[in-house]
């Protein structure tokens, strides 16, 4: 099935804005926002309970809280993981957005009075409600502009969600500076702020179409499916891709919405299930969120004077910024596998590196250099192709009936890997030091070797032809009706094929 290449209208650049600041910029936000003002966020922990009790806080029990503070987060995103594909299948992509905002300004609320309030066990339950928003939206986002988005626009405008995850991180680390937000006064506001991209979704996004795809697929209507790809596309010839939903909704009447259990049981799904699993197991356990943890001691011991590390942080988070602002403009042109490829390639020599800078910090004078560019460089790797592509990827391999299964899958995944690093680093770090981080440069090299071995390229293909691509794969045919669906697979579909069936 051949469509014109398509432009990127004002509607369709509007919505993915949207979208993406009101829900994956949240994200971004939440993981960084309270790591500059955790010393004052602690004595506020401590101060309330001496007030109480009378007595100071231990310091394993302030440990235990602040570890709390820290892993509701993540804990909070596996949950709100579990819950997309009932809430995507019952509201909506664009309706689960909205009703996400519930987990946005709620928790917003509770961590702007807990100081007022004098109470620390607030913040804790709010960081748990305000990581099922994350959990929510780190997932259906990107469902809901890969619906949207035109085949020749869909990797690109797959990446945004991440480049706002970015810009939210970048943002709370810039408040966080001492003389913004990140002080002993400023940071119940700080964590406030949250509520505010959330208003602005909850105000603007109602007025752009829901997933042309769900409407006609899902809920059997046409008229608007139809309605909202004009608005999408800028014209009224949209019988093509409307002919293309209706092929892959024949070919799927059969199979309903599939279940998490029943996608689990799908022979014609294997390899791609088992893809975004390896894919977001390796995006979380290749050490980012380890990497970003031990920044600050790296920096320290390089000689960074304590005042400026948060500078210093601050800029690496602009390379992450500026690195995901170029994998938007080049995903299309390299592909989804090259980014993939060469990005955990990075993330593993770099690790490496790492490990030799760390160990000889100390005794070559030069060497804490090394360990500040590793720490750069592995960033920029992983910005350009772990970090975003996932999530791309997971939209392009599964059809409609199995896309919300499939997304409630891999964000469990990517939750509970991301709250294991979290869990357990400063065990690995506390035991092995420098060489912990051979353990994530070996996951990097692992998912590399799969994604070389099974992964095919998905760039500018319909969904149908992806799976029909993937059937092969799996050694089987997909039926539409009485017969095959009339698809010819390019050749290099058959060869990305043929090389996974050999495999």
């Amino acid at each position: 099935m051949m469509f014109v290449l398509q432009r990127l209208t004002v509607v369709l650049a509007l919505a993915t804005l949207i979208s993406a600041f009101g829900s994956s910029f949240q994200y971004g936000y939440n993981v960084a926002v309270i790591n500059s003002p955790s010393p004052f966020m602690q004595q506020f922990y401590n101060t309330t309970y001496l007030e109480r009790y009378g007595s100071p806080m231990e310091d394993n029990f302030l440990t235990l809280l602040w570890s709390l503070s820290v892993s509701m987060y993540p804990l909070g995103g596996f949950f709100g993981s579990l819950m997309v594909a009932p809430l995507v299948n019952k509201l909506g992509r664009k309706g689960t957005l909205l009703f996400n905002n519930i987990f946005s300004m709620v928790p917003a609320v509770m961590m702007g009075v807990s100081e007022i309030a004098k109470t620390y066990e607030i913040i804790i339950v709010a960081r748990f409600i305000v990581g099922i928003c994350a959990g929510l939206s780190s997932n259906v986002v990107p469902m809901y502009l890969g619906e949207l988005s035109p085949k020749n626009l869909r990797g690109a405008l797959g990446i945004v969600p991440q480049l706002f995850i970015t810009i939210g991180i970048l943002s709370a680390q810039v408040l966080g500076i001492r003389n913004i937000l990140g002080n002993s006064t400023g940071w119940p506001l700080m964590l406030g702020l949250t509520g505010i991209p959330a208003l602005i979704e909850l105000l603007l996004l109602p007025v752009f179409p829901e997933s042309p795809r769900y409407m006609l697929i899902q809920r059997g209507d046409e008229k608007t499916a139809k309605k909202a790809l004009q608005r999408l596309r800028g014209w009224e010839d949209v019988d093509a891709e409307l002919s293309e939903m209706r092929l892959e909704d024949q070919s799927e009447k059969a199979e309903g919405h599939l279940s998490v259990l029943s996608l689990l049981s799908q022979r014609s799904l294997r390899w791609q299930l088992v893809s975004i699993i390896i894919m977001n197991m390796g995006q979380q356990l290749s050490g980012v969120n380890a990497i970003y943890y031990y920044a600050d001691n790296i920096y320290a011991t390089a000689g960074v004077n304590q005042n400026d590390i948060q500078y210093v942080t601050v800029g690496t988070g602009a390379v992450n910024v500026f690195m995901t602002i170029a994998a938007v403009f080049i995903v299309e042109a390299s592909g989804r596998r090259l980014l993939l490829l060469c990005g955990f390639g990075i993330c593993c020599g770099a690790c490496v590196l790492l490990t030799v800078a760390l160990t000889f910090q100390e005794s070559v004078t030069w060497m804490p250099y090394v360990s500040i560019t590793c720490v750069i460089i592995y960033v920029i790797g992983h910005a350009i192709g772990p970090s975003p592509i996932p999530y791309v990827v997971t939209t392009e391999m599964f059809r409609q009936s199995a896309r919300p299964a499939a997304f409630m899958v891999a964000g469990s995944v990517h939750w509970l890997s991301n709250f294991t690093v979290g869990l357990i680093f400063p065990f690995l770090e506390r035991g092995l030091g420098s060489y912990s981080f051979i353990i994530f440069s070996f996951i990097c090299l692992v998912t590399l070797v799969y994604i070389w071995l099974v992964v095919p390229e998905t760039k500018n293909k319909t969904f149908l032809e992806i799976s029909q691509m993937f059937a092969k794969m799996n050694k089987v045919e997909i039926k539409l009706g009485d017969g095959d669906l009339p698809l010819k697979e390019s050749k290099e579909s058959l060869e990305d094929a043929e090389r996974v069936t050999a495999f």
